[in-house]
């Protein structure tokens, strides 16, 4: 069984889409999957696209409140960090109880185990922790999502040296075209990838269509969680 730890330079960026393609493509060849998206903040039940949502029918399961729980236990209405939502909620998360969520579940008989963060390596968590803190805790391999625009390099190489100052491993970088870039997601990857260890693989995923529309027709990523 392998565990992985998908977040992103920033929120927007793509980290939901390369998850549903992920679970669906690793299902497609005979994996099983456990997939997480333990803290959501804007989560809007009524959405049928939310995060959770499309999550839970890349796995082919029919989203639910009850399957919901079981994946997203930490949901906030809020589109701000979850820090800041959950404190609109005055219900905080628990970094020990997350931990152990994460943990409770890569126990179970998966393939694979994917966790989704939410938003960038460094946003907020708690008070004060933040996402870096809890990948840290976690010691997954990390998948890195960042984008194509004008300034990406930047903050992938970034979160890169965030990464590596607590330890966390880099399995692969998944570069995805932003919409309406200056810039070619070609040339972003190839330029990020000079600064990269050569053992690290960086991906390109271009712009398909609409939320649901990458997970269906995406390339094959797979492979990077092998």
């Amino acid at each position: 069984m392998s565990s992985f730890f998908i977040t992103g330079t920033g929120t927007g960026i793509g980290k939901t889409l390369v998850m549903t393609a992920l679970c669906r493509q690793l299902k497609a060849s005979g994996k099983t999957v456990t997939a997480l998206k333990p803290v959501i903040s804007g989560y809007d039940p009524k959405d049928k696209n939310n995060d959770a949502a499309l999550i839970l029918k890349s796995c082919g399961l029919a989203p639910s409140p009850a399957l919901m729980e079981t994946i997203a236990p930490w949901r906030y209405a809020a589109p701000l960090s979850p820090s800041m939502a959950a404190a609109k909620e005055n219900n905080p998360v628990d970094m020990q109880a997350l931990v152990k969520f994460c943990r409770d579940h890569a126990a179970l008989a998966s393939d694979a185990v994917l966790a989704e963060g939410a938003g960038g390596v460094m946003s907020p968590l708690t008070e004060n922790e933040t996402m870096l803190d809890w990948m840290e805790a976690l010691g997954w391999p990390a998948i890195l999502v960042g984008g194509s625009y004008l300034g990406a390099l930047s903050h992938m190489l970034s979160a890169f040296e965030a990464l590596k100052s607590r330890g966390v491993r880099l399995q692969a970088l998944v570069v995805c075209e932003s919409e309406r870039s200056t810039v070619s997601l070609t040339d972003t990857a190839t330029a990020t990838e000079r600064f990269l260890p050569p053992a690290i693989p960086v991906v390109k995923l271009p712009r398909i269509g609409g939320k649901d529309a990458l997970w269906k027709n995406a390339p094959p990523i797979h492979w990077i969680c092998e």
